[in-house]
Parts: structure tokens; C-alpha cells; sequence
């Protein structure tokens, strides 16, 4: 007996043995069939979809799940404009926060909003005895008061209290780490969260340091989540570069680095496991410290990588001869390129043909990086809500010229490049159905076609959120499409995205979402 089949629904498998069903058998969190082969199935619940589509459940390949909790619970000082508005806010949260020399989190920066950054002396006049850090919403920089720079060693750089990349990491580390209960609340929040856009399963861009490590013992906040059954969607976490240490292991296995136990790539079980190895090798555009060529326009400066190009290239270099996946987070087309050299050399050394690296965000590549993507086997983990929300604004730093290589979509799939959908929540909006409008229509909220010849097809573009999204992620045997022996996470949506209107796929209604063939009921929130 069946524990559950949906009848009278559109489904659109992903599956091209199969494409399209009206019927789907589900077995204890398996799907067993479809269409005959369950039909005439009893089964102990059977849920009228009345036409519905059904969907995959979605895959954010890259998410900060902490981060995004503990966002939602901050002050935040979005959406001011006025410097004068913005110290209110921070005036506020200091007079009700904790006791004077605790600190203070400020959510929501962005000084393109101000016109200029916020300065430590600014700050300091609404401070009221405690230590503030106002957090960039790139993750990628913050402004400080003068309590917390008086703490930072002295060749730490900073420009008024603004701080960017490895700075903003020194200010970090004076803290004490979040506890793992505290953690675990935060990303029991921000699942939910994904729940209700009918993602079911996600990556964690980078635990335990990095630029955005909450604690050194931060997978255990994951874990205490599926201890008590709270986790509310599959994770894969990746553990942050800075966490591989020398190890002493015999010279035949060829590791220089590991983590304690020579633990990588692929350790846990479906709901919660360990994935890629993050590596960051530059900023963001958002803070202007991606690592590009050539400078941003109206400006001399060009980025700044996070580290010492050869120290990068090694440690890339190292994880890969210790047998992970590699996601490399490169946003400039500089960054690509070192990317690129240091995992050429990685394969030179010891070829692994399905190591499946990745690199993150691939947020400028040039026509001539196209087909070494495609020559070292690479996915390129995109955010399309990026141009969809910060489209106007990235597209006038970049130049007329250099503006269409941005994000690219048609430009990896015309070179058999993956391309993998995701949404660096919290930076922008996580929607799914929203980030696949813009791979279709190349506009900006505003309605500027950024890079319109990247467009693909909603078919492509679902493609990108669900069966490219399981192989990047290494779940392609189980997930990413609905198949006999498959998990049961799909989603229920109003309409059909192939269907409607171009302009109306993101806001189709995410109806159902179902995990392990069970209702969730965040769907409904």
C-alpha cells in the first residue's frame, strides 16, 4: 500500500524519460511510480491536486541559512536614505540593547543608498557605552564604532571604521561565538523561510570561518536541528577553507590539509551532510571589492582578492588533493581567473574527472573564460536575483561593454558549462520562481534588460533549480527530479511557469511544499 499518491496533477518530472505525469506514488519518502504503475495502488492518503503543476522541490545551491536568521531578527536601518535617519535607527537599538560595553548588531547597510559610507565618529555620537558593528549587506564589509577599532590590532585597515573582507574578518574574531542553540533558532527560522518558496533542500555556503563562520563549532548547531527534528529542509553544509588544517598523514594519500579526521566531501546522510569546500578568493560587487582587470568604471580601483594570490592558489590546490569539492567563490573576472589556473593545476597533479568543483557567483566572466569552465568540468553557481534587484546599479559600474558578461545564463549553457541557480540568502530575495523570471527576461526591477542575449528558456531555467542543482550539490541519484527511487520533495504551484506570462512567473503562488512526501505546513504561511 501506497503512503500517499497525488492524482489530477500537472507534473513536470525533469525527468526526460518521463517529462510529464497526472499521477505519483509515494512510499516512505520515495517516490515508487507514476501515472499506471500507481494508479490502481490503494493508498493510505490520496490528495486531489485538481490540476495543479508539481514541481521538484526547488535546490538553493547557495545559502547563508545562520546569517539569514539571525538577519531577520537584527535592526536593521533599510531602507533609509538619509545618514541622519539611518543614526536614529542605531540610536534606538543602542538605548534598548544590552548593557553599555556589550554589542550591538545593525542589519541592512548599503552605502550606495547614503551616497557615502557611515564614519566611527558618526557612530560614536549614538553608540551609548556599546560596541557596534552595522553589517554590509554583501556580508563582504561593516562600519564600526570607536570602541571596537580601539580593540583591533594596528595594521588593521580601515577607512573612518569602514571595514572590507579579511578587516571585517579581524573585527569578527574579537567576539565571542554564537551558541550552537542560538544558531540552530536562527536557521530553523530561515528553513521555514525556504519552505514557503518550495525549496526543499539547500546548500550552506560556508561554516565554522570564512567571512561569515558564526562559531568554530558550528556544524553542531546542524546537527542539534536533526537531533530534535527541527531541521526543516535538507542541508549541505560547506566548511570554510580557513578550516583545513596541516595533517600528518601518510605520504600515499597525498593530503597536505584536512579537517580533524580527514572528514570531506560527502559524509552525513540525506537530511543533513557535509558538501564542498568553500574558498573565497575576492569581495563583492556590492562593496566594489570583487577582483576585476580592469577597474570599475569612474574609478581607479579594481577589487582586491582575499589573501596573497599563491596562498590562494595552494590552499585550492591543497583541497583538492585531499579529495573534496571545491567551491570557489570568485566574483571578478580576476578572481576567475585565478580560480580557473589554481584548479587546472589541481587537476594536473591528481585528476579527479568528477571532483564536480564549482565556481560561486561567477559574477563577471569574459567571452575567453567560457570554455575553460567547460574544459575543467565546472558548474557556475549563479544569483539571478542579483541583476534582478542590484541589475541598475552593477550594470553602470561594469560599463557598456563588460555589463552583458555579467551572471551570465546562455553564455555557460552554449558552452556546456552548468549552470546552477541559487540565492546568497540573505543578500537578496531567495525566491526560486522570481530569480528564474529574470533568466528569462534579463530585466532589473526597473526594467533595464541587463545582458539580454544571456537569457535561456523557463525551461532552462527551472533545469538550473532543480536537476543542476542536485548534481552541483551531488544529490543527482536521489533528487533534483520526480523518479521511481527518487525523495519525495516536490512543490505545488498555481500555474504552470511555461505556461504564463513571462512577467508573472514570479509571483505564481508556491501552493504546497512537500518534504520526504509529508505537507509542510510553511508552505502555507
Amino acid at each position: 500500500m501506497l503512503c500517499t499518491r497525488l492524482t489530477n496533477a500537472h507534473i513536470l518530472t525533469m525527468d526526460p524519460d518521463h517529462p510529464v505525469a497526472h499521477d505519483l506514488g509515494i512510499w516512505r519518502g520515495r517516490i515508487v511510480g507514476l501515472d499506471a504503475a500507481v494508479t490502481s495502488l490503494p493508498a493510505r492518503e490520496v490528495v486531489d491536486l485538481q490540476g495543479a503543476t508539481v514541481l521538484p522541490g526547488f535546490i538553493d545551491s547557495h545559502v547563508h541559512l545562520a546569517w539569514a536568521g539571525l538577519k531577520a531578527k537584527t535592526p536593521s536601518i533599510a531602507p533609509c536614505e538619509r545618514v541622519e535617519d539611518v543614526l536614529a535607527v542605531v540610536d534606538a537599538a543602542t538605548s534598548r540593547t544590552g548593557a553599555p560595553g556589550s554589542w550591538v548588531d545593525i542589519a541592512g547597510y548599503d552605502q550606495r543608498a547614503l551616497g557615502r559610507h557611515l564614519t566611527a565618529a558618526e557612530l560614536d555620537r549614538v553608540s551609548h557605552g556599546r560596541k557596534l558593528f552595522v553589517m554590509h549587506d554583501s556580508g563582504h564589509a561593516c562600519v564600526v564604532n570607536s570602541a571596537v577599532l580601539e580593540l583591533l590590532p594596528s595594521d588593521v585597515p580601515h577607512q573612518d571604521g569602514f571595514l572590507v573582507e579579511s578587516a571585517m574578518s579581524a573585527v569578527r574574531r574579537l567576539r565571542l561565538p554564537y551558541s550552537q542553540e542560538e544558531l540552530a533558532d536562527a536557521i530553523e527560522h530561515a528553513g521555514r523561510a525556504c519552505l514557503a518558496e518550495g525549496i526543499t533542500a539547500a546548500a550552506e555556503a560556508g561554516i565554522g570561518g570564512g567571512l561569515l563562520g558564526h562559531s568554530p563549532v558550528e556544524l553542531g548547531a546542524y546537527q542539534l536541528l536533526r537531533d530534535q527534528a527541527r531541521l526543516p529542509l535538507r542541508v549541505q553544509l560547506m566548511a570554510a577553507g580557513d578550516t583545513l588544517r596541516p595533517v600528518g598523514a601518510h605520504r600515499d594519500d597525498g593530503i597536505p590539509r584536512a579537517l580533524d579526521l580527514g572528514l570531506r566531501t560527502g559524509f552525513g546522510d540525506d537530511w543533513l551532510s557535509l558538501g564542498a569546500l568553500k574558498i573565497y578568493t575576492d569581495g563583492g560587487m556590492m562593496a566594489r571589492t570583487a577582483a576585476l582587470t580592469s577597474p570599475y568604471e569612474g574609478t581607479s580601483g579594481s577589487g582586491q582578492l582575499q589573501d596573497d594570490p599563491e596562498r590562494l592558489a595552494e590552499l585550492i590546490v591543497d583541497g583538492h588533493l585531499a579529495g573534496w569539492q571545491l567551491a570557489v567563490h570568485a566574483i571578478g573576472d580576476r578572481a576567475a581567473d585565478l580560480a580557473l589556473d589554481a584548479l587546472e593545476r589541481a587537476q594536473e597533479l591528481r585528476p579527479r574527472p568528477d571532483a564536480r568543483h564549482r565556481i560561486e557567483h561567477a559574477g563577471l566572466i569574459r567571452p575567453d573564460q567560457l570554455p575553460r569552465f567547460a574544459r575543467l568540468g565546472l558548474s557556475a553557481v549563479i544569483q539571478p536575483n542579483f541583476l534582478r534587484y542590484f541589475g541598475d546599479d552593477y550594470a553602470e559600474i561594469m560599463g557598456e561593454r563588460r555589463a552583458p558578461w555579467m551572471y551570465r545564463g546562455r553564455g555557460f549553457l552554449d558552452h556546456g558549462v552548468t549552470l546552477v541557480g541559487s540565492s546568497d540568502r540573505p543578500v537578496t530575495d531567495g525566491s526560486p520562481l522570481r530569480a528564474v523570471q529574470f533568466m528569462v527576461e534579463r530585466a532589473s526591477v526597473s526594467g533595464r534588460r541587463i545582458g539580454p542575449d544571456e537569457g535561456v528558456t523557463v525551461d532552462e531555467a527551472l533545469h538550473a533549480y532543480t536537476v543542476a542543482g542536485a548534481y552541483a550539490c551531488r544529490w543527482d541519484d536521489s533528487a533534483g527530479s520526480l523518479a521511481p527511487g527518487k525523495r519525495a520533495d516536490l512543490v505545488v504551484l498555481g500555474d504552470d511557469p511555461r505556461r504564463v506570462d513571462t512577467g508573472r512567473i514570479g509571483d505564481i503562488e508556491i501552493v504546497e511544499t512537500f518534504v520526504d512526501g509529508r505537507r509542510t505546513r510553511e508552505a502555507k504561511q
